[in-house]
């Protein structure tokens, strides 16, 4: 007796189809999985036995091999629960076998009940390109599943649903897809912020373009407050851009019923303590790691000199490509990593340096020593650098509400349009993203412009990467005007932003 169920898997964010093959055949009992499964694959043959008895059926007493489909591929997780309960019932002749347009997924409890299932989404996509019609899985993965399109999604609560479903008894409803909600109910708004003006202008500026933003200032001066207001002033996600973004969350465990789609722009704080898999992931069956689930985001870092400099120095590859490659033994792993860094830093290890009233005590090597710890070739990839003083009185007690987020939202949005419509390519999504190609298309400068161009670059001894930096900025703020070309207005704002010296701050 023998019955073969569709399934799939997830390698890296992607997922990939699965067959599970069943079969029964006399001899000693035993029941035998192969096809690399990890522990937890094996572990499902104690689970499904249970579930099968106390469902009211009888488990089959005969030799019972199962084969996952492709066998050179390793399979890992407790998604195969349900494919193998129904592969067993269909080939011991309790179920008819089911269509073969029908996949299934979900981990089952021993009464069989289905548990939720990391990776639903970008498994629910690779069922559609698989041909793939009806997916069964637990109800708490069904609305994140029902993004994709062209398939029919059923939520299942537990075997005896799906049984009387399949027997035709009772009607399972499709899952409908969520709608997508861009609102920015209970986020943190600029409206808040106190004075900093020419701070929260670098950061729409940064928000409209894509770019790269470090803060440099005292405690207190309110760094973290605003890279918190980041994602409330950053442009509408699009369509693509939530299913990427879910598909990663989604791998990494972190949707589920309350939050089936991520539908706002993710901001990833990773403490100082993190380990560079932490960042850029990792382990025996690789996951995502933080700059990973930042894509389409912001990564923050807060106290940039704290990281470990093997930590901040795993970051520069993935901001220059936009991926990052895992290499174990069981294989190698590509994640998107598309994101806006984002880091603050104090200008000393007291945090004090050059502020007024002249607390700070830390010496000029202790100064450079601090400030050493964040790399040239690192700072090089930053497009801003803008330094964040410490309130006055009179700024701080100011009774006048500051510009809300949604008005800051409007401008960068309508200057993301602008970015949408010179960049048809998919993979320059804006001005950050921008290659030598564009470069000189797009960021041509009058004699003017050329002329202070030159002037910044031999007097701040700038390298290649921040002449091209400093071109996408000045892109960035003409963008936020309207403005065709690149005026000289323009590219001297974008200049100042990487005029910054450390040891005179």
């Amino acid at each position: 007796m023998f019955s073969r169920i569709r399934s799939l898997g997830v390698s890296g964010v992607g997922g990939y189809e699965v067959s599970v093959e069943v079969n029964i055949s006399s001899g000693l009992p035993a029941f035998d999985i192969v096809g690399l499964p990890d522990a937890a694959v094996k572990e499902s043959r104690e689970r499904v036995r249970a579930a099968i008895k106390n469902n009211g059926f009888k488990f089959p007493v005969s030799r019972m091999t199962v084969n996952l489909a492709p066998a050179d591929k390793k399979k890992a997780g407790t998604l195969y629960d349900l494919p193998l309960l129904v592969g067993i019932l269909a080939a011991s002749g309790d179920l008819k076998q089911p269509s073969d347009t029908a996949a299934f997924l979900g981990e089952l409890s021993l009464t069989g009940e289905l548990r939720a299932i990391p990776g639903a989404l970008p498994m629910a996509i690779a069922a559609q390109r698989a041909g793939i019609r009806e997916l069964y899985l637990p109800e708490e993965n069904a609305q994140e599943a029902a993004f994709a399109d062209e398939i029919s999604v059923y939520p299942v609560r537990d075997l005896r649903q799906l049984l009387r479903h399949l027997s035709g008894e009772e009607s399972i409803s499709a899952a409908v897809a969520p709608e997508i909600d861009r609102t920015m109910a209970g986020l943190p708004d600029y409206a808040d912020v106190k004075g900093q003006e020419n701070v929260k202008r670098a950061f729409e500026i940064a928000a409209a373009g894509g770019h790269n933003l470090l803060m440099v200032g005292p405690p207190g001066a309110g760094k973290s407050m605003m890279a918190k207001r980041l994602p409330t002033i950053l442009p509408d996600m699009s369509r693509e851009e939530i299913i990427q973004t879910t598909e990663i969350h989604s791998v990494a465990g972190l949707t589920g019923r309350e939050q089936p789609i991520v539908s706002v722009r993710p901001f990833r704080s990773p403490h100082h303590s993190i380990s560079p898999a932490g960042l850029a992931g990792g382990g025996s069956s690789p996951r995502p790691g933080e700059i990973s689930l930042a894509h389409n985001g912001v990564l923050f870092l807060d106290e940039m000199p704290e990281f470990r400099s093997d930590v901040l120095e795993v970051l520069r590859q993935p901001m220059e490509d936009g991926v990052v490659t895992v290499s174990r033994v069981s294989g190698t792993v590509t994640f998107p990593s598309r994101f806006m860094l984002v880091c603050a830093m104090n200008p000393c290890k007291c945090g004090w340096y050059g502020h007024p009233s002249g607390r700070c005590r830390c010496s000029q090597n202790d100064v450079r020593r601090y400030q050493s710890r964040v790399s040239g070739p690192m700072l090089d990839r930053i497009d801003m650098i803008i330094e964040v003083p410490a309130l006055e009185y009179e700024e701080l007690r100011r009774k006048t509400p500051a510009e809300p987020s949604a008005v800051i939202r409007q401008r960068v949005n309508a200057a993301r349009a602008i970015q949408r419509a010179r960049f048809p390519s998919d993979e320059t999504m804006c001005n950050a993203h921008m290659g030598s190609r564009e470069l000189r298309c797009f960021c041509s400068l009058g004699p003017e412009g050329e002329a202070l161009m030159k002037d910044a670059f031999d007097s701040m001894g700038l390298s290649a990467r921040s002449h091209d930096r400093i071109l996408r900025v000045a892109r960035t703020i003409a963008d936020l005007d309207g403005a065709e070309q690149i005026g000289i207005e323009h590219l001297a704002e974008a200049i100042q932003y990487r005029s910054f010296d450390f040891t005179e701050a």
